[in-house]
């Protein structure tokens, strides 16, 4: 189950790094701070989709993997959002220790977001604590 766990964790970094840093356009994040806005929606959406396949690829069930591709997708926008709502605005250039700190902050509430991801997906495996 070790190995579930770091395969999991793992699959999860690169898939956000994939998902934040190199497939994440312009206008996705332009729209984050935009209920309505399509960009926001396609980025959560890009997240969950992602997570799914890392999450099938180590042979999570197909059904518990449903449930938490959903709650991903609603807890990455909420985030997000919020990110982008409390820090528009902030100019890096400018402001640049509370511009890092919220960068910083919701990086740290995703990877949580992984945490809970991983510990349910475990348990759906089979796992027991």
């Amino acid at each position: 189950m070790l190995l579930l766990m770091l395969l999991l964790m793992a699959g999860l970094e690169v898939k956000h790094f994939v998902a934040d840093y190199l497939l994440q356009a312009g206008w996705m994040i332009a729209a984050k701070g935009r209920l309505g806005a399509p960009g926001g929606y396609a980025h959560a959406g890009l997240h969950a989709v992602l997570s799914g396949a890392v999450l099938l690829l180590c042979r999570i069930p197909p059904l518990p993997v449903l449930g938490l591709v959903v709650a991903e997708f609603l807890v990455h926008y909420a985030l997000d959002y919020a990110k982008a709502a409390y820090g528009h605005g902030v100019d890096p250039d400018e402001d640049a220790q509370r511009f890092w700190a919220l960068h910083g902050l919701d990086q740290l509430f995703h990877q949580i977001t992984y945490v809970v991801m991983i510990a349910l997906a475990m348990l759906a495996a089979g796992a027991s604590f």
